[in-house]
Parts: C-alpha cells; sequence; structure tokens
C-alpha cells in the first residue's frame, strides 16, 4: 500500500491504484481517515442544499395556488391589532370621529405602501434585503425594517403565549376568572369583590407584575415560559416547510377568525345594554380631530400594526408569486377585509362591553382600552357572566385570538427567514427555522417575567414603532426619487399589464414621504415622556430604547457607505451613481421574460420626457 497515502480529507491516490489489492484495507488503519469525510458530508446532506439557484426566478417556491396567498396575506394583515388594539384606539380617540382620520391614512399610506410592496417583491422575487437590488446603495433599508420586524416578533409571541394559557384554562369547569381561590395566596377574595376577580386572575395569578424596572424584570414565569415555548413550535411546524406549509396553514388562520367573531357578534347583540356599546363606539367625538398629536398619529400607527406594512412580510410572500399574478386586485382586496375586520371586532367587542359596563357599578366606556386588560380582564370577565356555556365562549375567543396571533407571527417569522436563505441559498430552510425560532423564544422569555409588561410597551414604542415609520418614508423616497418613478411604474405596467394611475403616482412619490415625515417630527417635537400606563422607565431603560431606534436609522447610512467602498469604480461620484443603479440581478432572471422587460423598457424611455422624476 506504498502507493497510497492519507489525510484528513481521506485517500489521495497516485494513478496506480489498479495495481492494489483493496482487501487489504480491512485491516489497514487508514480507512479510518475517512470519517471526517463522511461526517462532513452528512453534515452537508442534513443542513445544506446544492446551490443550483442561477436567478431567483429559476429556483424559487411559489405558493401551489393563488388563494394561498391572499389568505396567507389576510391572516398576516387581519391579527391581534383588529381585535383587541383598534377597539380601543378607536375608542379612545374620538370613537366614530376616529375612522375618518383612519379610513384617510388607510387610502393614502396604507393600500398604496400595500400595493407597492407586493409589486416590488413579486417583481424581483427576493425579500426585503434583496429587493433592493433595485437600488443596492438603499439595502440599509431592508435590514433597518427585519430590526422593527425582530422586535415586534419578540413580543408578540409571549402575547400569544398568555392568550394559549387561558384557552387551556378555558376547559376548567368553573371558568377560573370568574371564582376566586385565596388558598395559599397573599391575598383576600372576601376584600377583592366578584367584579375584581378577573383582574386579579390575570395580574395575580397568571401574569405578577412588578412596579416598575428600576432594579431589574425580575422572576421568570415558569408557566408562562412554557406556554411560550409550545407558541414556538406551533410557528416552526407553520414555516418548516416554506409557503408549501405555511399557505396550508392559512386556510384556517385566515377563515376561522371571522366564524367567531360572528358567532361572538350574535352573542353579544342578545345581551343587555349591547347597543349602548356599538352606539359608544360608532358616535363620533368632532373635538378629537383637533388633536394631531395623539389622533393622527394613532392612526397612522394602527395602520401600520394592522396591515403589517414597512415590517417586510408583504415583500417576502409576494416573492412567492409567479410573475404575472395580478396583486392589484390582492392589495384591494386585503385593505378592504382589513378595515371591514376591525370595525367588526370594534362591534363585536364593545357590545358584550356595553353589557359589563349595564351590569357593572364602577366601569364607564372610558376606562376602557385596548391591549392586554381588554383581551384578558375585560372581556373574559364579561363572558364568565354569560348565562350558558361560558367555557365554550372563552374557548372560542382565546381560540380566536391565538389564530389570529400565528398568522401574523408566521409572517413576521417567515420574512426574517427569508432574508438568511435569499442571503445563503445553499443553507436548508428547515434549519434556518429552527435557528429563528429558538433565538425568538430565548429573547421572548424577557417578557414573561415579573417587569415582561413594561418591556413589550418599551420594545413595542422605540423597537416596532417609530423604526417602521422611519422605512417606510425612506422606502418610498428611494424608490421614487432614485431608482425613478417612472422605472417602477413601467416595471409594474409590465408585469400586471396595468397603467399606473396618478393615485398611486402622487401617494408613492409626496404624500407617504412627506406625510409621514411632518406627522413624524411633529410628534417627536411635541412628546412628552413616554409611560407605560402612568408608570414612568429609568433613564437607562428610555436610552436604551433610543438605542434601538438608533440602531435601525444608522444601519441605511451604514450600508450605504460599505455599498458605495465595494464599488468597482474609481472616483467617489462614479461609485455612488453605480451603487444607486440596479444590479443585474434586478428584474425578471428568465431570458425570454427579461429580454421582453428590457424591450419594453427601452420603448418607454424612448417616449418619455427628459425630467427623470416626472410623477403623472
Amino acid at each position: 500500500n506504498s502507493s497510497l497515502y492519507h489525510d484528513n480529507e481521506g485517500y489521495i491516490r497516485d494513478g496506480s491504484e489498479d495495481l492494489v489489492d483493496y482487501t487489504v484495507a480491512a485491516v489497514d488503519p487508514a480507512p479510518r481517515k475517512y470519517i471526517p469525510r463522511i461526517v462532513c458530508d452528512l453534515i452537508l446532506l442534513l443542513f445544506f442544499k446544492e446551490n443550483t439557484d442561477d436567478g431567483p426566478g429559476d429556483d424559487r417556491d411559489t405558493w401551489d395556488n393563488p388563494l394561498e396567498f391572499l389568505l396567507s396575506c389576510i391572516s398576516m394583515s387581519v391579527g391581534l391589532g383588529n381585535v383587541w388594539r383598534f377597539p380601543g384606539v378607536a375608542a379612545r380617540n374620538g370613537g366614530g370621529a376616529f375612522l375618518i382620520p383612519y379610513l384617510i391614512i388607510l387610502l393614502l399610506v396604507g393600500r398604496p405602501l400595500y400595493y407597492l410592496e407586493m409589486c416590488i417583491g413579486q417583481f424581483s422575487r427576493f425579500g426585503q434585503v434583496k429587493v433592493w437590488n433595485m437600488s443596492p446603495i438603499f439595502k440599509g433599508i431592508g435590514y433597518g425594517a427585519i430590526t422593527g420586524t425582530i422586535a415586534q416578533l419578540s413580543y408578540y409571541c409571549s402575547l400569544m403565549a398568555i392568550t394559549l394559557y387561558f384557552l387551556v384554562a378555558s376547559f376548567a369547569k368553573d371558568l377560573p376568572w370568574a371564582v376566586c381561590d385565596d388558598t395559599d395566596k397573599d391575598y383576600n377574595c372576601t376584600a377583592i369583590g366578584p367584579e375584581n376577580y378577573a383582574d386579579n386572575y390575570y395580574n395575580k395569578d397568571v401574569f405578577p407584575k412588578k412596579a416598575n424596572i428600576d432594579d431589574g424584570l425580575g422572576n421568570l414565569n415558569w408557566k408562562l415560559s412554557l406556554c411560550l415555548v409550545s407558541v414556538w413550535v406551533l410557528v416552526f411546524f407553520t414555516l418548516v416547510k416554506g409557503v408549501k406549509s405555511s399557505g396550508k396553514v392559512a386556510y384556517f388562520t385566515a377563515i376561522f377568525p371571522y366564524v367567531v367573531l360572528i358567532i361572538l357578534l350574535v352573542r353579544g347583540l342578545t345581551l343587555k345594554g349591547a347597543w349602548e356599546g356599538i352606539k359608544y363606539f360608532i358616535t363620533p367625538e368632532w373635538s378629537a380631530l383637533y388633536k394631531p398629536r395623539y389622533v393622527w398619529y394613532a392612526a397612522v400607527s394602527q395602520c401600520f400594526f394592522s396591515l403589517t406594512t414597512g415590517f417586510g412580510p408583504i415583500i417576502m410572500f409576494s416573492s412567492y408569486n409567479p410573475f404575472r399574478q395580478d396583486v392589484y386586485k390582492d392589495a384591494l382586496i386585503i385593505s378592504f377585509i382589513d378595515t371591514f375586520t376591525s370595525l367588526l371586532a370594534g362591534c363585536t367587542i364593545f357590545s358584550v362591553m356595553g353589557n359589563l359596563v349595564e351590569e357593572s357599578e364602577d366601569l364607564e366606556f372610558s376606562d376602557i382600552e385596548g391591549g392586554p386588560g381588554l383581551a384578558f380582564v375585560l372581556y373574559p370577565q364579561a363572558i364568565a357572566k354569560f348565562g350558558w356555556a361560558p367555557q365554550f365562549f372563552a374557548v372560542m375567543f382565546f381560540l380566536m385570538l391565538l389564530t389570529l396571533g400565528l398568522g401574523s407571527a408566521a409572517s413576521l417569522a417567515g420574512a426574517v427567514i427569508t432574508i438568511i436563505c435569499d442571503q445563503f441559498p445553499i443553507w436548508k430552510r428547515w434549519l434556518v427555522t429552527l435557528i429563528v425560532c429558538i433565538c425568538g423564544c430565548l429573547v421572548g422569555l424577557m417578557y414573561v417575567t415579573e417587569g415582561g409588561t413594561l418591556m413589550l410597551d418599551l420594545i413595542d414604542n422605540y423597537g416596532a414603532g417609530f423604526i417602521v415609520y422611519v422605512m417606510a418614508m425612506v422606502e418610498c423616497a428611494a424608490i421614487s426619487y432614485v431608482y425613478g418613478l417612472s422605472n417602477i411604474c413601467n416595471d409594474i405596467e409590465f408585469m400586471l399589464g396595468r397603467h399606473v394611475g396618478i393615485y398611486w403616482r402622487v401617494c408613492w412619490s409626496f404624500v407617504i414621504p412627506v406625510g409621514l415625515a411632518a406627522n413624524l417630527l411633529y410628534f417627536l417635537i411635541t412628546e412628552p415622556e413616554f409611560k407605560s400606563g402612568s408608570v414612568s422607565y429609568p433613564k437607562v431603560a428610555t436610552i436604551c430604547g433610543w438605542l434601538l431606534t438608533g440602531f435601525a436609522a444608522a444601519l441605511i447610512p451604514a450600508w450605504a457607505i460599505h455599498t458605495v467602498a465595494t464599488r468597482k469604480a474609481k472616483s467617489l461620484k462614479e461609485k455612488i451613481i453605480e451603487a444607486s443603479k440596479p444590479t443585474h440581478r434586478w428584474g425578471p432572471q428568465k431570458k425570454q421574460l427579461r429580454s421582453e422587460w428590457l424591450a419594453f423598457r427601452a420603448e418607454k424611455d424612448a417616449k418619455r420626457s427628459k425630467k427623470r422624476f416626472l410623477c403623472f
């Protein structure tokens, strides 16, 4: 065997292999050196895939049918924000009068931005980072948006964990928040009173809280931690096979909540005081419209939170569409359904709240706020007073919340996963999904501590709110004024065969970037000290919040500098110009489709005036 030698890579032969008696290898210790290669091959087989993707249009997953895409978008956009956030925000900001700024923002910001993100995702067939092959200098927008997505996803699943806890508790013979058991507890049920049982159950038994986080987050709630793990397991199995699995789950997560909402609305309308509650919800308080610091900013925030625009999942979902999918109709359908769901949920919630106020001596409509207090205290308290089968309605309500949360959480996590898979196409998707879910679960543990609620409000304000505002503004400005409004409109026209009208052009080029900038600037100038209810935060917490916002915003210039520095041009001016132009990866990648697109662009360029960014 002197003609052979081995190393950690296995045997390397010198051409005389045919003269060797390979039976000797059975007793030669050299074959054991094959073990590293076998292990490596096994790792490659399990965790990586062969990189045969020559272009994003060639080997990317697609939805099994257009209905799965539509239902997935509905499941993503119609979430907890519609059911427990919108009713409280509307009631707190003028009732029916709030619908005026909300619908205006929806028409001028929400729907145009939704349509734009659908179009660029489908046209590029990439997630929210590589979609910026259209203008690589703005790649930081994608990374900034995903920072906001991660922030929202981290606390979103903790809310689902509490929902899962209540769902399991709803199967008890007697609803635990309808009775009081002070055995081995530090409170007395007699002193609490029946009207406060639900509040006591949530704040004492399920989720004990600290008054502040000046000295840390406090102890970890092990019951909610187990629920959090279970929620992330659900998210993992929803996303493990990409759109092939999440598309099937969407049939349930998009349809089931409407069945429950209608059941709860019918039951609510039979209760005494129901119509008074609905009347309070829809009656306009016109004076609220003159408070832009609250009403208009709340309308924009609700629009972003509800439709999930600016976060990236819309781009991610549409990137799995066939190139000619008619997303124009999809955008209109989804924005209408989202608004309809918010109104339906508001009537459903306040029909029951009307009964609760009717039978309560202390509770007033003005005391009702959206969020966990509505979902885990007031509504369960009202359900406990149902004369028959309160357990059934409790199970339906919390199962609906869990379903709504799962659809939105899966879309947010899917956006993160898509970015990683786009960047590292040889990594197997199930492995990326597993790593993202494990990391998300570990980060989410801080929200199920005694100070978790305060952390949730902090991250929601600085991590999800401000970041998405900034990214949406810069996104529209970059597309309209750097890539070119005429260019993106021509791309959409080629893809859909539909001319882009003046309404979309004005919204993309002026209303969204300028309007959001003005609203955000006014809010920042008039913003008081941020508080969670009446609880103030230590300065270090507020500083960390601003650092999170600053980090996301800083990614835009940081990646711009990196992109310019890595261009091949010689002068700085030439590098900036090159970094602003589309790469060869932008646009259709299939040869015939790409040649048709380039010919279409050339024809449009020949007809267009010299003004590059003409809106009309």
